[in-house]
């Protein structure tokens, strides 16, 4: 069963707030929330009722391998194209594919802190 727009972001939610060490706010607009793991960016969820995505960090080929198979999953919006997916509603978004992107993006980016300022898992 495919993710609605609005389940879409509440499951990337709960997923990030579920992590060790996640914070989360609006440091750039209103429309973004952003989540940070020591301070670096692994999830950002759009809050604009016509564009229900949200983003997160991904390794280029998989990233390459993930747009190729779902429309709906497109280069991230707002940062790297290469290392960043933007994911929107659609045919094959499930609850787990949100969950492990998040969880995945959260993985790169927790990995590359120095080991102090990292989440203790």
């Amino acid at each position: 069963m495919s993710a609605a727009g609005d389940r879409l972001q509440d499951t990337a939610r709960r997923a990030a707030l579920a992590l060790p060490g996640t914070d989360h706010g609006y440091p750039f607009t209103q429309h973004l929330d952003v989540y940070k793991v020591a301070g670096k960016v692994f999830l950002i969820v759009t809050e604009d009722p016509d564009e229900q995505i949200i983003t997160v960090k991904c390794e280029p080929e998989h990233a390459r391998a993930l747009v190729h198979r779902h429309a709906s999953i497109t280069p991230g919006r707002y940062l790297d194209k290469r290392h960043w997916i933007s994911l929107g509603p659609g045919p094959g978004i499930t609850e787990r594919l949100v969950t492990d992107a998040v969880e995945d993006s959260y993985d790169l980016v927790a990995e590359r802190p120095p080991r102090r300022t990292r989440p203790e898992t």
